[in-house]
């Protein structure tokens, strides 16, 4: 059987030899941490190449997910479905091996990284997830949730804040199951790290109450594997294992230097790494006996196979159980669920109740979390204003593992990666709560969410100027339309508890991120009819219909819709006939068909107005270029709200005059 080091060399040089071809990518990482993959993977990884979504395999993920051909690696050796000649397209267009490792895309890879820290913070979820899920079904005679999650991250994943967040958080949770591998090799992309980052980071985790395996070399098999079995037997923390490694380990000019990061190391030093590590084969050649050691595919199948026997008696002693554990890890709603809730959201409008949308949407998340036990809610220290929590909701800790709710504290960029690794790990449907302005803190995991189409709700509250007092700080002017411009997101912002009733139904339907934009102040309740009411799920649907001919049309959401209604009532008095469309969610509506859009917003009538307490230059692409819009392009005041609204001339009077204006042009 080949020795530890010639199988870490196996995945060194499949690395060097794809990077070699595509002349672009990482190769340091990769040759630095093998020794590491290699002991992880052979002695300890719970998997089944032949099912990448068997739910009981252990969870891996590359936080520094440049390093993506060690990962792409391991899953060839291993026997996933990634060919040689896939390893051979390593960057190239259409290719199931892109730069950075994509969710969905290759079999084995459990979330897209790249952007530093947020693996890692995707692992803390999943291990939530774990822990979660297994006090939900476990039951103690039959266990379907029994596994770890194992994450790589460099020096950069922690030098992003991202990572004092999810660490600070996962230590609070003690989650004894999540084993973290730092690649202590002191390099960045700009050189030694130590004129820049001197942080004590032994130090750091342990004032995080993670458990520390300090001072491992990364290049000797016996110590990682000690290490392992140390950090498996510590059940009450999550645990750092520190590497010491060589960024581009055996490399005899490069080896060591932020040279070998991120570029190709050139054939002359490919050349003299293959006689310094004396692998004597062509570039992608690997020997049968290698391929032989590496397969999992036998292994895993039979470790399936066991928890399949398991599964099977769950299933007698436990249906009910068994078939909800089944519909969730697939990702599906219960049966018909959309249109069970018709006759709910009747009741709200029949019941016409004038509530903040935030007060709307905790009514809804408390109808829908009774019907799905899959929805685990929580807040970055907002909870009392963002009314995430619900009245059965139990506080989820390492006390309460089966807790619906997860107190996130001040931790907004953490709480949506998290959340994208409770997703991704599937049986849950998370949800987390702030401001609509602090969106900006966990943005790019927001976009990380849309790029990997996970069902990750974020309830935006205090969604415009209406928040009043706090002012400018806390008033969101761009958000609503920088949040839009994320492909795969939509952002719902309704006008009242009906609205808000429908755009949790859209959230919790959709294979994607979705940002509910939600007001602090009480708004009034919209009348519509049947018709009327079915239409809101198309994300913008006619409101308010004149008598007469339609001269005019005004665009509103959210808040803003009551001063759309307000101010054609007005109108009407003047003989001015405008129809009001409420358009709670632009990426809805725009993916309606031609006829319904145009039955909206017809192509002849151009005299229109758009209505937002947002930025404005989003809306131009619906009034056209004869319309207005009236909105911010500044920043908000401090005062009581309808001051600021009054002040900032978003107000009845400034819509009946802009309309007047532009059906008189």
């Amino acid at each position: 059987m080949p020795s530890i080091a010639v199988l870490a060399n196996a995945l060194r040089f499949l690395s060097i030899d794809a990077v070699e071809k595509a002349q672009s990518g990482h190769p340091g990482m990769p040759m630095g941490m093998a020794d590491i993959a290699t002991v992880l993977w052979r002695e300890f990884f719970q998997h089944n190449p032949t099912d990448p979504t068997w739910p009981n395999r252990d969870r891996f993920i590359l936080s520094n997910g440049h390093g993506s051909m060690l990962l792409y690696s391991l899953l060839h050796l291993s026997g996933y479905d990634l060919s040689l000649e896939d390893l051979k397209q390593f960057r190239q267009i259409g290719s199931k091996t892109p730069g950075h490792p994509e969710h969905d895309l290759t079999p084995g890879v459990e979330t897209t990284t790249g952007p530093l820290g947020q693996g890692l913070a995707n692992a803390v979820g999943m291990a939530l997830a774990e822990r979660k899920l297994a006090a939900e079904f476990n039951q103690k005679d039959l266990s379907l949730i029994d596994h770890y999650t194992y994450v790589f991250l460099g020096d950069g994943c922690l030098m992003e804040g991202v990572s004092h967040e999810a660490c600070s958080f996962a230590g609070a949770q003690r989650l004894g199951k999540l084993i973290a591998f730092w690649d202590d090799n002191g390099i960045s992309i700009d050189g030694k790290i130590n004129d820049w980052c001197i942080d004590n980071v032994p130090e750091r985790f342990r004032s995080y109450q993670w458990h520390v395996i300090a001072d491992v070399d990364g290049h000797d098999a016996n110590a990682i594997r000690e290490a392992i079995k140390a950090a498996r037997a510590e059940t009450e923390k999550p645990t750092l294992i520190c590497c010491r490694t060589q960024i581009g380990f055996g490399a005899p000019n490069l080896a060591g230097t932020s040279k070998v990061h991120g570029a190709a190391m050139g054939k002359d030093e490919v050349a003299l790494t293959r006689e310094r590590l004396a692998w004597n084969y062509a570039p992608f050649e690997i020997p049968d006996q290698i391929y032989k050691s590496w397969d999992a595919k036998a292994a895993g199948g039979d470790s399936q196979s066991q928890w399949q026997i398991i599964f099977e008696q769950y299933k007698n002693a436990h249906p009910e159980l068994a078939q909800d554990f089944m519909r969730r890890t697939k990702g599906e709603l219960p049966k018909d669920f959309a249109d069970q809730q018709n006759d709910w959201i009747k009741s709200l409008q029949q019941a016409a109740v004038n509530n903040a949308t935030r007060q709307a949407s905790q009514v809804a998340i408390t109808h829908y979390a009774a019907q799905l036990p899959e929805l685990i809610g929580g807040s970055a220290d907002l909870t009392e204003s963002n009314l995430t929590h619900w009245k059965d909701a139990q506080m989820l800790s390492h006390l309460n593992p089966g807790g619906e709710y997860i107190f996130y504290g001040v931790r907004e960029f953490a709480m949506v990666a998290i959340m994208n690794g409770i997703a991704l790990y599937g049986g849950l449907t998370p949800f987390g709560g702030t401001f609509l302005v602090f969106t900006d803190y966990a943005r790019n995991a927001l976009r990380m969410a849309a790029l990997m189409h996970q069902r990750v709700i974020l309830v935006g509250t205090h969604d415009s100027i209406g928040l009043g007092e706090d002012g400018p700080t806390h008033q969101p002017i761009e958000q609503l339309s920088s949040l839009r411009l994320i492909p795969n997101m939509s952002v719902w912002r309704p006008c009242d508890g009906v609205e808000t009733a429908v755009a949790w139904r859209a959230a919790l339907m959709k294979k994607g991120p979705t940002v509910l934009a939600l007001s602090r102040q009480k708004l009034p309740c919209m009348m519509r009819d049947t018709p009327t009411l079915n239409n809101i799920e198309k994300g913008g649907y006619i409101l308010w219909e004149p008598e007469h001919a339609v001269q005019a049309i005004i665009i509103a959401t959210g808040s803003e819709v009551h001063l759309a209604i307000e101010s054609v009532k007005q109108l009407a008095e003047k003989n001015y006939a405008v129809r009001v469309v409420s358009m709670p969610c632009t990426d809805i509506f725009d993916q309606q068909t031609a006829a319904y859009r145009e039955h909206v917003l017809p192509k002849q009538i151009t005299q229109r107005v758009a209505v937002e307490a947002g930025s404005t230059h989003l809306w131009a692409y619906y009034v056209g270029s004869l319309g207005k819009v009236i909105g911010l392009d500044r920043f908000g005041e401090s005062g009581p709200a309808e001051k600021v609204y009054s002040a900032l001339h978003i107000t009845v009077q400034n819509v009946v005059k802009t309309v007047e204006e532009v059906i008189c042009q």
